[in-house]
């Protein structure tokens, strides 16, 4: 690792809490007020209820950097890692010469979401309490994933304001270099590039390392994704998605939905870069050994568990249905996220039995295996009881809404119990994923600045 990034890394501070969607942009108002001919701050964008989306532009070289938090709102440590790269680029002014561009610091691409996860910013840091206050988009309601997109039979163009916004920032730019700031849950840490850059790999490569943090050796997030070398992906490609569900026999576009912003830049040659954290590691997230099981049964068992939860999660959701008397997003996040999880699941059984798959399975892949059900257990089924808890709070008592909230309730404190005490999960002290994030945006825009320009 270059001598000037790991100095850099130490001028991160310690966090004992993750920064409200307020307190994100109240410190990029206060960098701005305070460096005045430096800091530009100015408003992009406006969100679905109305919130401001605030940029700050940092510098003056010739080529552009755009990095953005918050693109899924269950992902807090952007907000800590812009303020940071803000700060540190508003106070060095050696630093802003060293990367030798502007750049475009947005606080928050989904502030709506965001504060539906505001609950467990605070900690504590356990998978339960995460789960409980757990919000994610439905698929066209998410930021990352509502890009115009047309291939073959599928067609997406249900831009929401929050992706035109980007879109617009990105347009307006050309950005040498664009991040959005993404993290995992579980395991070790991966990356995403747009395109091969062996350099900048090996960079990435030692990050986590230095904090105790394995790199990722588990599953890939999807099946199609296209593996660089261990860690490393290509960015998923909805045309990817589509060609893998119809090599399937599956109907692509029940598959797809919409772009994501790496896919929006390729016609600027834009560097794309995205760094996949997670909150909480283990030893077995980098464990290539063998076990004795085989994949193709472990991604069997995979498809089974994930069936159960999704019939679980459906049936509750049908019996309450015709009692609701709200359209919370809760609501309609389960409704996406259920059938998605029954398709998913059908990808594994479909999979699973390929000749490739009799081999043994990994420890990194059987523990994979296993955090991804505890995952969408929490996720899906925390987001339900969210809704339903909501139901209740507006006064619609109904025995429908009152007897399946007791149930699930019940079941979701079994499957917390399961989550906790079926991995030997360490939480990752928050500085420390910063630091991963803040190397991996400088590391990132030095190699896209030391990259000729390609021509729009």
């Amino acid at each position: 690792m270059p001598d000037r990034l790991a100095a850099e890394l130490d001028t991160v501070p310690d966090h004992k809490t993750f920064a409200t969607v307020d307190e994100v942009h109240q410190r990029l108002a206060r960098l701005a007020d305070d460096h005045p001919g430096v800091a530009t701050l100015r408003r992009i964008g406006t969100s679905r209820l109305g919130d401001p989306m605030l940029c700050l532009t940092v510098g003056d070289g010739p080529r552009h950097a755009v990095v953005a938090a918050g693109p899924h709102p269950n992902e807090p440590i952007g907000g800590l890692t812009v303020t940071h790269l803000a700060s540190r680029l508003c106070a060095d002014a050696g630093l802003r010469r060293a990367e030798g561009c502007t750049w475009h610091i947005v606080g928050c691409l989904d502030p709506d979401g965001t504060r539906l996860n505001e609950g467990w910013f605070a900690g504590p840091f356990t998978r339960a309490h995460y789960g409980r206050h757990f919000y994610r988009p439905a698929g066209d309601e998410q930021v990352e994933w509502t890009f115009p997109f047309a291939y073959k039979r599928a067609y997406f163009d249900r831009v929401l304001p929050e992706t035109l916004a980007l879109m617009r920032l990105i347009d307006e730019t050309r950005p040498a270099f664009l991040t959005t700031l993404h993290n995992g849950e579980s395991g070790g840490v991966f990356y995403y590039l747009n395109r091969p850059e062996p350099e900048l790999q090996a960079v990435l490569r030692e990050l986590p390392g230095r904090y105790g943090v394995p790199l990722h050796a588990g599953e890939a997030e999807h099946p199609s994704v296209k593996q660089l070398e261990p860690a490393f992906y290509l960015t998923p490609s909805m045309e990817d998605v589509y060609d893998y569900a119809e090599a399937l026999g599956q109907d692509p576009v029940e598959h797809v939905g919409g772009a994501s912003s790496d896919s929006y830049v390729r016609k600027y040659g834009t560097l794309g870069l995205t760094a996949e954290i997670p909150y909480w590691t283990d030893a077995s997230a980098g464990d290539t050994t063998p076990t004795g099981r085989t994949y193709r049964d472990v991604l069997t068992e995979l498809a089974a568990r994930l069936t159960a939860t999704s019939e679980l999660l459906d049936g509750v959701l049908a019996a309450v249905t015709p009692e609701l008397s709200t359209s919370s997003p809760f609501l309609r996040a389960t409704r996406s996220f259920i059938p998605m999880l029954a398709g998913t699941a059908a990808t594994h059984a479909v999979r699973a039995p390929a000749p490739e798959n009799e081999r043994p399975a990994t420890v990194a892949e059987v523990a994979s295996c296993r955090d991804t059900v505890h995952s969408a257990r929490l996720r899906f089924g925390g987001m339900l009881l969210r809704a339903l808890e909501g139901e209740l709070a507006v006064g619609n008592v109904r025995p429908a809404i009152r007897a399946q909230a007791r149930e699930l309730a019940r079941t979701y404190d079994r499957w917390c119990a399961e989550a906790e005490a079926g991995a030997s999960n360490e939480t990752i002290p928050i500085r420390h994923l910063v630091a991963i994030q803040y190397g991996a945006i400088l590391a990132g825009a030095r190699q896209a600045m030391t990259t000729p320009a390609a021509s729009a």
